[in-house]
């Protein structure tokens, strides 16, 4: 069991310092509309504002925060890493970090991984947006940079499209086949009804990243956001849709 969830919120299970808080939104909950129905965080997906604006404001409380501790992101699948402030400004950036108590790292996604990272000590924590794209570019390293000893950060692996489910073609297995040759090609697998395509496993791509920076401690990835629509959000499903939320703070 990696997590405990109520129909709204998923809880991370994994041995967080007492200082720290983590959570992942389900698409459940919330006051947007179809086909945002209806926990939708996303204000670039043509959502009503207000609803949005709503969404927010719920998910701040309901971390005990304020709407303007939340550090949201304009994420372009890049390999840029921003500090976390509290200061309502929207930073282009694919991860944030934060050393600072009640300033949350926020991520969102609708198939690509969202990796929740945490130094052992309590110290630093971070949130990661790891589609293919950043992931092959170095987000995780970019981001495990940030901290000063990433041998004591440990990893939680959120809700992301699965292994199953998750149809690309060979840019991608090159693009990680290159750095990591061996390793890499035992997460892809020939798509058994599209020549010319195989199936990746984002949740083994990111270990593999992750265990090359020395990080061991690494928890979740037992989700499919294209498989579980009651739950999640897919934009490989349904093209036209919300986003959920990752984030991790400290108290």
């Amino acid at each position: 069991m990696t997590t405990r969830s109520n129909s709204s919120f998923i809880t991370p299970e994994w041995p967080l310092p007492d200082n720290v808080r983590a959570l992942t939104t389900t698409r459940l909950g919330g006051g947007s509309h179809h086909p945002f129905d209806s926990f939708n965080l996303g204000m670039h997906v043509n959502d009503d504002a207000c609803d949005v604006s709503q969404n927010r404001s719920k998910l701040a409380a309901e971390c005990g925060l304020s709407d303007k501790s939340l550090q949201w992101l304009n994420q372009v699948h890049g390999t840029l890493v921003s500090e976390a402030k509290s200061d309502a400004i929207i930073r282009e950036a694919d991860a944030s970090y934060s050393s600072s108590q009640g300033v949350a790292c926020v991520i969102m996604t609708a198939d690509c991984l969202p990796v929740l990272l945490c130094d052992k000590q309590g110290r630093q924590v971070a949130a990661v947006h790891a589609g293919w794209r950043s992931l092959a570019g170095g987000i995780i390293e970019a981001t495990l940079a940030s901290f000063p000893q990433p041998i004591d950060v440990m990893a939680w692996l959120g809700p992301a499209i699965g292994p199953s489910a998750f149809e690309v073609g060979k840019d991608v297995v090159d693009a990680f086949c290159t750095k990591f040759p061996e390793s890499a090609k035992s997460a892809f697998s020939p798509c058994p009804n599209t020549p010319g395509k195989w199936l990746a496993d984002l949740y083994l791509l990111a270990r593999i990243r992750l265990r090359a920076e020395g990080v061991t401690a690494i928890y979740g990835g037992d989700f499919c956001t294209f498989k579980d629509e009651s739950r999640f959000y897919s934009y490989r499903r349904d093209g036209h849709t919300g986003r959920m939320a990752s984030l991790i703070w400290l108290t």
